[in-house]
Order: structure tokens, then C-alpha cells, then sequence
């Protein structure tokens, strides 16, 4: 929130250009109320505005203002409310996995930001999320399987060499999903989510025993799944990094060996990232692998389902954007000159205010704090250090988590997309969770529709 010289409060965001917004008296009209109502609601945090360039108007959001439109419809029946609680509106599923309030985010009643403070594990993270139960020392997941030579191809056992049952599946399953047999199949260039993305339903094939797994299993299930993804975040552009990864002793590092960082702390850094990126309520994918999940489906159906709606741009794809404005900006001396010219076009500056968080996303500072500790002479990081400096004195909203995981990435000196695969390889940990417990609460997720008539012809 912030009050321009007029003295009134307004809510004031970063608003995709696709949001459409409605002028005063338009937004009144739907809500069926004077323009000083409407006025009282934006100074409550209830609807969001954007100031009309070179008048003293604003325009409104018009999802915000449907929203609340819905909430007051609630009195007339239930089918107004279910219809907005689809649309960032009233909660649907009861969950006691995390909770988003006014003080922060919270993992089964530990609030996020001082568990990644404190330096707990992402493994300790993930188990306090599907069990309820913060571990007393920290928590080892097995190493993945890993028999593939030094380029990612598979190793056959030597002539005379007695081979067990358990090694002639781990052998199988290696003919199948060596990294540098994936690598073959993918173009160089492929971002490493749609790597991920490529990997999951590779490593269901070989897992006969998916099917109506008990949640134990499903657990153990989830720990290798999670660290083969910390591995193969690079079989696209370096496979024989994957089996080095594999045998790294947490999910930070194997991801700090499959980016070959440089910086000593890098680990400890993407562990941070990791455990403020596991879980954020009934975010799209999660909705999604929850539904999958109450279709019956087994676990990796489930994650690629998660995989599937992250990749889009309106979610997941929020970092890649703040990546490309970073690099349109160029230097920091083009900061304002860039920002003020796509605020005066009506065109949105990326990741800057978020719905749930009036007044800034809590976990952004400690990303923005850690990547300064490591490298702020890097460019890209005083170019964002720019654009973020430019937004706050032009009165917008603080950055959001987008942001601090894309600073936190180029200070670590990791690829682009790095940023994407801390937010969705965090989430991992969060939609497993979820999983569970949508199988524990045993019914399918079915809303209806309410058929509307098409417009005459």
C-alpha cells in the first residue's frame, strides 16, 4: 500500500498485461455500489488499482473486483462462491500442510523463513511436510542408483561376472534411462524443467510397483524420485556430470555439482532456496497434482502433472520473465530509462507485488540478502539491484519471490533456468505433501460447470 499526494490509500501492483482493468465508474457498477464504496475497498487491500498515465484517474482490476463482487453474492446461494473461489478466491480444500497469513507462510505451524534461516536440510523441510514431524537430526535420503561410467552411459557387468536379480533391474532400468541415452533425445538447448519434465514418466516406466502404493512406500518413492531430479537438472547439456551429482549427499549439492558452481557456499545457498520455494498452499500446481491425485493416478503421474502446470508462464514461467528484463536493461545505468518507458506504454514490470502478501513476500529478502553476501559486484545483480531500487521509488510493491531466486541465481553464477528449477524442484517437496494427503481425504475432485447459453448468432 501506498498514498499518493491526494492523500487517499490505494492498493498499487505489478498487473500482467493480459488483467484487464475497468475505469471507477465501471467497477461501481458491477459492485452495485457508490465510487466512494469503491474507494473504501481499495484502501482496505480488497481491490487493486494502477494509475492512469498523464490523468489523475485510476483504473481497476477487474478479477479483484469480481471477486469481491462474489464474496457479496455469497447470501444469494453457493454457486457464486464456488464459481470465485476457482479464481483466487474463498478456500475450496481444507489442507494442514501450509498457511499463508498476514504474519508470513508456515510449514505445518514452522514458519518458513526460520526454517531456511536456521539452515534446516530441504530433506528435513520435506519430511515435516508429509509427515507433520520436524526430524531431530538431520535427515540422509539414499543416494539414487548410478551405474553409468564417466560419460552418463551405461557400464555392462564383465565377461564372467556374476550379476543378482536387484542388479540386472538396476542395470534394465540404466539401458533405459541413462543420462546420456536422455541427452541423445533432447536438444541441447532444452531448458532444464523440460528435462525434468522428459525424466519423470521415464523413471515411472520402470517402477512397477507404483500403482496404490501405501503412503510409506509412496514416501520412500519420493525421496529417490526428488533426488534423481537434483541430479539430472543437466543430462540436456552435461550428462556425464549426472552420475557425480547422483552421489552427492543432499539435493542442494547435487544440484550445486549437476550446475558446477563455483562459490563454496553454493550449496548451503540453493538449500535456502529450496526450503522457502517447498510449499505455498493451493498454488496451480499443486491444485493440479492434487486432482490428479484424486483420480487414483500414482505418484510421478502426479508430479508430472505439477511439472505440466508450472511450466506455464503465468506460474513457473514468472522467473524466465524477470530473467529477460534483467537482460534487456543491460546496465544499471538503463535501470529507470527501461522500467519508466515500459510503465508509461501500460506494459507490466515482472514480479514486483504479490496477492497474498499486501505488504511484500516474506520470502524474498533472505534470496535478495544471500545473493548479495556472495557476489554484488556481478552485473546482473546490481542490474536488478536497479530495477528493484527504480520500482520502489516509483511506489510500487516490494519484488517477489520470482526475483530473489533470480538474483540468488546469477550471483551463484548457475545457467539460465536455474531460477526456474529452485522454485519447481522446491515445490517438489510441497506437491508430494499435498498428494498424500488428497489420498488421505479419500474423495475425487469434481467440481461442476454452470453451462452458460452461447450469445445468439
Amino acid at each position: 500500500m501506498v498514498r499518493r499526494a491526494g492523500g487517499r490509500s490505494q492498493s498499487r501492483f505489478d498487473h500482467p498485461v493480459e488483467e484487464e482493468l475497468l475505469r471507477a465508474e465501471e467497477a461501481a457498477a458491477i459492485l452495485g455500489v457508490k465510487r466512494a464504496t469503491l474507494y473504501t475497498y481499495v484502501s482496505r487491500g480488497l481491490v487493486r488499482c494502477v494509475p492512469e498515465k498523464g490523468t489523475k484517474e485510476n483504473r481497476y482490476l477487474r478479477a479483484d473486483v469480481e471477486r469481491l463482487k462474489t464474496r457479496h453474492d455469497a447470501r444469494a446461494g453457493h454457486a457464486a462462491v464456488a464459481s470465485g473461489a476457482l479464481r483466487w478466491g474463498e478456500p475450496v480444500i481444507d489442507s494442514s500442510v501450509s498457511r499463508i497469513s498476514e504474519e508470513g507462510l508456515a510449514y505445518r505451524g514452522h514458519d518458513a523463513v526460520e526454517l531456511a534461516a536456521r539452515g534446516h536440510r530441504f530433506e528435513d523441510v520435506a519430511e515435516l511436510l508429509w509427515t507433520g514431524h520436524l526430524p531431530g537430526e538431520s535427515t540422509s535420503w539414499p543416494a539414487p542408483e548410478t551405474p553409468w561410467d564417466a560419460g552418463g552411459h551405461t557400464e555392462p557387468p564383465g565377461r564372467g561376472t556374476r550379476v543378482s536379480g536387484s542388479e540386472r533391474k538396476a542395470s534394465r532400468s540404466a539401458l533405459l534411462i541413462s543420462p546420456a541415452a536422455l541427452s541423445a533425445m533432447l536438444p541441447r538447448d532444452t531448458p532444464p524443467l523440460s528435462a525434468l519434465a522428459a525424466l519423470v514418466p521415464l523413471l515411472a516406466a520402470n517402477d512397477a510397483g507404483r500403482f496404490s502404493a501405501p503412503a510409506e512406500q509412496d514416501r520412500v518413492r519420493a525421496r529417490r524420485l526428488i533426488r534423481h531430479l537434483g541430479a539430472w537438472v543437466c543430462v540436456a547439456q552435461a550428462p556425464g556430470r549426472v552420475s557425480r551429482a547422483s552421489k552427492e549427499a543432499t539435493v542442494a549439492a547435487s544440484l550445486a555439482t549437476a550446475w558446477d558452481a563455483k562459490p563454496k557456499r553454493t550449496a548451503e545457498l540453493i538449500n535456502l532456496a529450496l526450503v522457502l520455494c517447498a510449499d505455498h498452499e493451493l498454488n496451480t500446481s499443486t491444485f493440479a497434482a492434487r486432482v490428479t491425485a484424486s483420480s487414483g493416478a500414482d505418484l510421478y503421474a502426479c508430479i508430472s502433472a505439477a511439472l505440466a502446470a508450472i511450466s506455464g508462464h503465468r506460474h513457473g514461467g514468472a522467473c524466465d520473465r524477470v530473467e529477460a528484463l534483467i537482460a534487456e536493461v543491460g546496465r544499471p545505468e538503463r535501470a529507470a530509462q527501461v522500467v519508466h518507458g515500459r510503465l508509461r506504454r501500460g506494459e507490466a514490470v515482472t514480479g514486483f507485488g504479490h496477492r497474498l502478501y499486501l505488504k511484500g513476500d516474506p520470502r524474498t529478502p533472505p534470496l535478495i540478502d544471500a545473493a548479495l553476501s556472495v557476489k554484488p559486484e556481478s552485473l546482473k545483480v546490481r542490474v536488478a539491484r536497479a530495477v528493484m531500487d527504480t520500482m520502489r521509488d516509483a511506489g510500487h510493491p516490494p519484488p517477489s519471490l520470482d526475483w530473489g531466486l533470480v538474483v540468488l541465481a546469477d550471483a551463484l553464477g548457475l545457467p539460465s533456468g536455474a531460477a526456474t528449477v529452485l522454485f519447481s524442484l522446491g515445490r517438489t517437496a510441497g506437491w508430494v505433501a499435498h498428494v498424500l494427503e488428497q489420498r488421505e481425504q479419500g474423495h475425487l475432485l469434481r467440481p461442476r460447470a454452470r453451462y452458460v447459453e452461447p450469445p445468439p448468432r
